[in-house]
């Protein structure tokens, strides 16, 4: 590949990075042609961007994104892909679920919501990492909570309020 169509890679590469606010590097090296086409078909199900790329360029393309992503350096050693999206969790759940059927891929460190994790073991952390839809369903719940109560509460006082209403009315005076 000559030095100008690298330059084009990174650049591109770097406008697909900023678009996306999750970043994940993972190793899909050692699947084989069945599997990998498996993989890149949920990723395109999820709206997860797989991208295999060259540690060189990924690092270039990084640096020109304007954001600081330093720590993610040290993991980009052999084979790396790079997995965009965004909903944070998306691709931490992903990797989880083919990891049913196969060893990869490999979580080598993401970067979600302005944190950087480092290594597979960080796996777990991220699936649990809630989503911005998540947050506002949760949100929304709590607050429904209480007002659902009120509002129980007046009808149950109202069909009581009635019932003592209807009785006293049936008295003889």
């Amino acid at each position: 590949m000559k030095k100008e169509e690298k330059g084009q890679l990174v650049k591109s590469l770097s406008k697909q990075i900023s678009k996306y606010s999750n970043v994940y590097i993972t190793d899909i090296s050692d699947l084989d042609s069945v599997n990998t086409s498996k993989l890149r078909r949920l990723c395109f199900r999820r709206d997860v961007k797989l991208i295999v790329v060259k540690n060189t360029l990924l690092k270039k393309a990084l640096a020109e994104t304007g954001r600081d992503f330093t720590e993610l350096f040290s993991v980009m050693k052999g084979p790396t892909s790079l997995m965009l999206a965004e909903v944070n969790n998306i691709p931490a759940k992903l990797i989880r679920e083919f990891r049913g059927n196969s060893q990869k891929p490999i979580l080598k460190g993401a970067f979600v919501e302005e944190c950087f994790y480092i290594g597979d073991d960080q796996l777990d952390t991220l699936v649990n990492v809630k989503s911005k839809n998540e947050l506002i369903g949760e949100i929304i719940g709590t607050l429904q909570s209480p007002l659902n109560n009120v509002i129980s509460a007046l009808k149950s006082g109202g069909e009581k309020l009635s019932g003592i209403l209807e009785t006293l009315s049936d008295r003889p005076e």
